[in-house]
């Protein structure tokens, strides 16, 4: 089958990434024959019409056997994550995603799937490389030696290293992106499982809405990143998957900001300034990471490129809708 008609399977579908992504590859023409997580149907980001959407849980193997049979593409997005307050309190559970990635790529090789991209994250970089807020922008070589963040971090990278050696043995397609702090409508917002973008808005949102105009802000604010929207996520991920990149490439922006810079945004969309307060013991992660994008720029001749401030105002009136129909305001 030609490559640029494949018959594609996203798997983590009802999250927030992989809604976007089945939406986004119905758009272009792709034929998405099964959408899979492991949530209850109602409790889905997004539900695409037309696939066969499926609640399956993939750390078993039948049921991944059941998500590739047919397919060409697979999109390997399924993962037990959230954001940094998640994540640092389930290291065992998010190392235990290595079942749903080690019975993915069984599958998929038992399926005769032809392509099968592997949605990793910059929490595989060395730590040590992440101690300072102004810190040089991340090449994919550093991951090696290996420190990665304890739990999730470490999980991505062994999956990485897995599906690189299924390809080496097995002659499966393997494609790897790290996706750096991707953000925008129809994600988490709430919960504890929301990531910094989401929760800045929310907060603010809050306290707008309350007349309380505080907000707490986890760690001391100097720490920095770069997000990426949705749109380039999506856009990237299939970039990446029908590209002849062979080794894990960074998908983010190198648009860096700290914390309290992304406060700033929002603050500025919302039109009001708030009395801030730091919890200096809530999980923060590393003092500084961003992306650096020569490797995407020279193989691609792309990289993420959609404003931060766009970006955010886009996800502040999306959570803002959707607090608003929460408490029936609207």
């Amino acid at each position: 089958m030609d490559i640029a008609s494949p018959t594609a399977v996203v798997c983590g579908a009802g999250g927030f990434i992989g809604g976007h992504l089945v939406k986004s590859l119905i758009a272009q023409g792709i034929r998405v024959i099964r959408a899979i997580d492991i949530k209850r149907m109602e409790e889905w980001h997004q539900i695409a019409d037309g696939v066969e959407n499926l609640s399956l849980d993939l750390k078993e193997k039948e049921h991944c056997l059941t998500a590739t049979e047919g397919a060409d593409h697979v999109y390997q997005l399924a993962a037990d994550m959230g954001g940094m307050g998640f994540i640092e309190k389930n290291k065992a559970l998010c190392m235990l995603n290595v079942l749903t990635n080690t019975n993915m790529l069984l599958a998929a090789c038992e399926t005769g799937v032809k392509r099968l991209f592997y949605a990793s994250s910059a929490c595989v970089y060395n730590e040590t490389r992440q101690t300072r807020p102004d810190v040089v922008a991340l090449k994919e070589c550093d991951a090696y030696p290996a420190m990665p963040e304890n739990g999730y971090g470490w999980e991505k990278l062994f999956s990485e290293r897995m599906c690189q050696n299924f390809e080496e043995d097995f002659g499966l397609t393997c494609r790897i992106a790290r996706y750096h702090n991707v953000y925008g409508p129809y994600g988490t917002w709430r919960g504890g499982r929301e990531k910094v973008p989401a929760a800045i808005c929310r907060k603010i949102i809050e306290a707008k809405r309350s007349g309380r105009h505080e907000i707490n802000i986890w760690g001391d604010g100097h720490q920095t990143r770069s997000f990426m929207f949705i749109d380039d996520c999506v856009q990237g991920t299939q970039m990446i998957m029908n590209s002849n990149i062979d080794e894990p490439i960074n998908l983010g922006s190198s648009e860096m900001v700290c914390i309290n810079q992304l406060v700033d945004i929002v603050e500025e969309i919302a039109g009001i300034r708030l009395k801030r307060t730091y919890d200096l013991k809530a999980p923060k992660g590393v003092n500084g990471r961003n992306s650096d994008n020569t490797m995407i720029l020279d193989r691609l001749r792309w990289e993420p490129s959609i404003r931060l401030r766009d970006g955010i105002e886009k996800t502040y009136r999306w959570i803002e809708s959707q607090i608003a129909l929460s408490d029936g305001a609207i």
